[in-house]
This record gives C-alpha cells, sequence and structure tokens, in this order.
C-alpha cells in the first residue's frame, strides 16, 4: 500500500527519401560509416542511456519547487464527529475517494500525483470520505470482527509525504463487538468517524494540549465482565464525540440524539476485560495518546470492524 518502469525511448525509423533512392552521400572507406552517421549513432546511443538512468516516473526534476500537500476534497453530508455521523443515520458512510487497502506512506508512479497524501490503510472509499479535509491526525481503531472485543489502535500523521503509522498498540472494545446502530446496553461499540475534543481523568493532566478535566467524578470500582477489577480504568479519559456536546468534559451526560443511543464513550484505560462501548488501551499507551493529540491537528477517531472500516 511498484510501479512499472518504462524502458528507454527508440528513435523511430527514417522515412525513404521521395524518389525512393538511396542518399548520395559518399563512403570514405569500406566497412566504415559516413561521420555524419557516426555522429547520429552516438547521439541516440547517449538518449537511450538517459531514458534508462533518469527519474523514475513522476519523480521531480532537481529545479522543481517541492510538491506542497493539498488536503483532498471531502464530501460528507453531515459533519464527522457530529452525533450520528452518517450518511443516512444507520452508519452507512457516504461515497468519497477511493483509497489504497494497506498504504500508510505515499509512492511515487504512473498515474500517482505528487500532492496527494497516500490514503489509509485498511480504510475503504466510504469511510475515507468522513474524515475532515482539515485533519491531520487520525486514531484507527480496527476490530478483529463484528463480534469481537479484541482490536488494534493506530495513530497515523499526516505528513507532506502522507499519511504515516505510529506503534500499533493492542485494544480492547464491547463485550459483544460493533454495531452501526448503537442503543445503551447493546454492548457493542459504534462504528464510524468521530471527532477527538476532551479529555479528563482521576489522575492530573500528563501535559496534553486537548482541554483536560481532572476530577474524582473518575473514580470507578467494581469488577468487570471477566472478573477484573475495574479501578484506575479512568484514570485517563479520552471522550470520543458520539452522542455528546463537543467543548465538554468528558463527565457531561447530554445525549443530543437521545438517551436511548448510549453515550459516555471514550478512550481509557484497559483493565483486562472487554467494555461496555468504549475503546481502551493500556495505561501507558493512554498517557502517548494524550500527549500526542493536539487540537490544532483536528483529531479524529475511527473504529469499527475491518469490514466495516472497509466500505
Amino acid at each position: 500500500m511498484a510501479s512499472p518502469i518504462e524502458g528507454p525511448h527508440r528513435g523511430r525509423p527514417r522515412a525513404p527519401a521521395p524518389d525512393g533512392r538511396r542518399s548520395a552521400a559518399p563512403v570514405r572507406g569500406r566497412g566504415r560509416l559516413p561521420m555524419p552517421v557516426l555522429a547520429l549513432l552516438v547521439a541516440v546511443f547517449l538518449t537511450g542511456c538517459a531514458a534508462t538512468t533518469g527519474s523514475t516516473a513522476g519523480e521531480s526534476s532537481p529545479t522543481a519547487a517541492a510538491p506542497t500537500a493539498v488536503a483532498p476534497t471531502v464530501t460528507a453530508p453531515w459533519a464527522a464527529g457530529a452525533p450520528g455521523n452518517t450518511a443516512a443515520g444507520d452508519g452507512t458512510p457516504s461515497t468519497g475517494t477511493p483509497g489504497a487497502e494497506g498504504t500508510t506512506r505515499s509512492r511515487t508512479g504512473p498515474g500517482a500525483h505528487p500532492d496527494t497524501p497516500a490514503p489509509l490503510g485498511g480504510l475503504g472509499p466510504r469511510t475515507l470520505a468522513l474524515i475532515p479535509g482539515d485533519t491531520r491526525q487520525v486514531v484507527v481503531v480496527t476490530g478483529r470482527g463484528r463480534d469481537a472485543n479484541r482490536s488494534e489502535a493506530v495513530l497515523y500523521r499526516r505528513t507532506v509525504s502522507g499519511w504515516e503509522a505510529g506503534t500499533a498498540w493492542p485494544a480492547r472494545n464491547a463485550l459483544n463487538g460493533w454495531t452501526d446502530h448503537h442503543l445503551a446496553g447493546d454492548l457493542r461499540s459504534p462504528i464510524g468517524v468521530f471527532t477527538l475534543s476532551d479529555a479528563g481523568g482521576l489522575l492530573p493532566d500528563p501535559g496534553t494540549l486537548l482541554p483536560y478535566d481532572e476530577s474524582p467524578g473518575f473514580s470507578i470500582d467494581g469488577t468487570g465482565f471477566m472478573g477484573e477489577p475495574l479501578a484506575g480504568s479512568f484514570d485517563y479519559v479520552v471522550a470520543i464525540d458520539y452522542n455528546r456536546v463537543p467543548g465538554t468534559s468528558p463527565l457531561d451526560g447530554t445525549r443530543p440524539l437521545g438517551a436511548d443511543r448510549g453515550g459516555g464513550i471514550w478512550l481509557h484505560v484497559d483493565h483486562d476485560g472487554p467494555t461496555q462501548g468504549c475503546v481502551s488501551l493500556e495505561e501507558g499507551h493512554m498517557r502517548q495518546l494524550l500527549l500526542a493529540l493536539d487540537p490544532g491537528q483536528h483529531p479524529v477517531i475511527v473504529m469499527g470492524d475491518a469490514g466495516s472500516l472497509s466500505r
């Protein structure tokens, strides 16, 4: 996520004289070529070498100006991350610019546009269309299956050379897997593209650029689905903007879509078991993510099972 290299260009055969006669140029010696012909052959040979040893297709010449990254045009009916961010309200993303599966860096070759960053690996055209054009950070959480609660998270950064992937982190999601239409109590994580606007936790701000709410309201006890202790799960959280009002504490209980559509979907610290709807990462990885996310880069999270995200 190599392009064929073109062979040397061959010279065109010279057309015969209009009267069909051979050239009247004198031959100076048996077995020797006339000097004008010899000079022409040398020029052709040198031209062929340049064709085989020059830059590959799409590569700029040394004097050409360096390409400037241009944000792709993204057309989506609703803003990414807004409550119910889908084309039809059922979790089906709208159509948009297609991408190549598995590509994390831009490549230059025949047909490639040097100013267009390579698309995010594994994401299909309808999912890519929901990522805002000004987004420069994307957390991609890919589930192992529609009903699986294990997943993988990768933070991508957009650079002038394309999308670059960070380290893959193990993650968990809801007990019953994923859904296009999340409902309270279904124990599934919502599929979609959502903005990441606010953070918080029981522990002090580790230095994130996101607004951070340190509060005892993030205390939790009890046990999870596997009997594991839940204490410390909310030491660090990043609110996922599903059915919430961005710009508020993750603890804010406002549900624009109604309480029946669930809410409180967060990135939080892993407690060695599946979640009720959130995505969890190991504590060290949560700290790294908090330190990396920059609201000036308009970060989003793309989350779902691999099959759904490839649409």
